[in-house]
């Protein structure tokens, strides 16, 4: 294809998608970075269209958003398709991240694609959050009143930032213009961060099973790996039909079909199923100000994994220890989900506790034990030797 040659652009998508090598060893695993693509693609191209419908005021959101439901031609379709796409998102979000622990994918020379992939982890919630406010139903009402009253845990001005964010002294009209302007505006600057990712993926390539790095043992992108993600992708899609088509509401809250009411308040405030394990964080630590730093602490941690990690050996293939306690780490992680949809009381507050604590050991304490016994263990073969 001589012509992908020729032109700037071309070029670019000749070295980025058709002739770029990739380890010849690579598993399905690998494919969630396409499916996250596909998601960003659906979830720009929806909102898109939602926005021309919907109406960001606290009179008319609910209004319009049952507009779109039942008015729009197929607009029910398309919110559905949001909705449930911003599901996948998260599922396919952190399978791909599950994947860089297991086979080490933050270790140099990747650190920097890891960075910006933990950003856009971070970014993603923060947009999760706001989209999750706009239909301005009980449970969009009641959680953006929780989550935005955290920040009044900073010390001196937190307040003062709450009703700055707020525009007022409740979350009002002016709070759902702004979210819903943020909501709108950021998905472009997620976009960016991607393409980003994308090029500090392209600078040193894919990790693979194995752990191994050189150019060794590599083909191209295209049609190999190409066809590959378009299985999966098909996939996708075909699971998402029968999501939108016949359990729409599958994996959303009841409550958010009520209008806001901000004299009722639910028996239970809890967000989306995505963010329940730091949600679990933050409500285990009793003071207000130590669980919101805990709560983005547990995000911002993962940026130490490639410091923390002592072991020569990229990944936990073979590693039987990291391997044992990377399974502790995603168990521990299941628990907190499940945790975050719990009522805050005896015994699942105790169990959050050690859960939270669990969880930060796992990368202050036990990966860098494991690293340096397996380094030991390494050395002294070498000696025997």
């Amino acid at each position: 294809m001589r012509f992908l040659k020729t032109n700037i652009i071309f070029r670019l998508v000749n070295s980025y998608i058709v002739d770029s090598p990739q380890p010849i060893n690579i598993s399905y695993l690998w494919n969630f970075g396409s499916l996250l693509g596909t998601c960003l693609v659906l979830q720009i191209l929806t909102g898109v269209f939602l926005a021309m419908h919907y109406q960001p005021h606290v009179d008319f959101a609910f209004d319009s958003v049952e507009h779109i439901m039942r008015d729009v031609n197929s607009g029910w379709a398309v919110r559905y398709t949001h909705a449930n796409v911003a599901s996948f998102f998260f599922i396919f979000v952190y399978a791909h991240i599950a994947r860089g622990l297991y086979y080490g994918s933050y270790k140099t020379p990747r650190v920097l694609l890891w960075s910006i992939g933990v950003i856009i982890l971070i970014l993603m919630m923060a947009i999760a959050f706001l989209g999750y406010v706009l239909p301005y139903g009980q449970m969009s009402l009641w959680g953006a009143t929780v989550i935005t009253n955290l920040l009044s845990a900073i010390p001196f001005f937190g307040q003062d930032l709450v009703e700055f964010i707020w525009g007022g002294f409740s979350v009002s009209n002016a709070t759902l213009n702004r979210f819903f302007s943020l909501h709108f505006v950021l998905p472009f600057v997620l976009a960016a961060l991607v393409v980003a990712h994308l090029m500090a993926l392209h600078t040193h390539g894919s990790n693979n099973p194995n752990g191994a790095t050189g150019g060794f043992d590599r083909i191209a992108m295209h049609p190999y790996f190409t066809f590959k993600d378009l299985v999966t992708i098909f996939a996708f899609f075909l699971v998402l039909s029968i999501m939108v088509f016949f359990y729409p509401n599958a994996l959303g809250h009841s409550d958010n079909y009520i209008p806001a009411n901000p004299m009722s308040t639910p028996a239970s405030i809890v967000p989306e199923w995505y963010l329940l394990p730091f949600y679990a964080i933050l409500r285990s630590i009793p003071n207000k100000l130590l669980g919101v730093l805990a709560m983005f602490g547990s995000l911002l941690i993962l940026l130490i994994l490639p410091i923390v990690d002592l072991g020569r050996i990229r990944g936990a293939k073979f590693r039987p220890f990291l391997k044992f306690a990377y399974w502790l780490f995603v168990f521990n992680f299941i628990n907190l989900m499940d945790l975050g949809s719990k009522h805050a009381e005896s015994p699942y507050i105790e169990v959050g506790q050690a859960s939270t604590a669990l969880y930060f050991l796992w990368f202050l304490a036990i990966v860098p034990a494991i690293g340096l016994i397996e380094n030991t263990l390494a050395d002294f073969a070498k000696i025997k030797k």
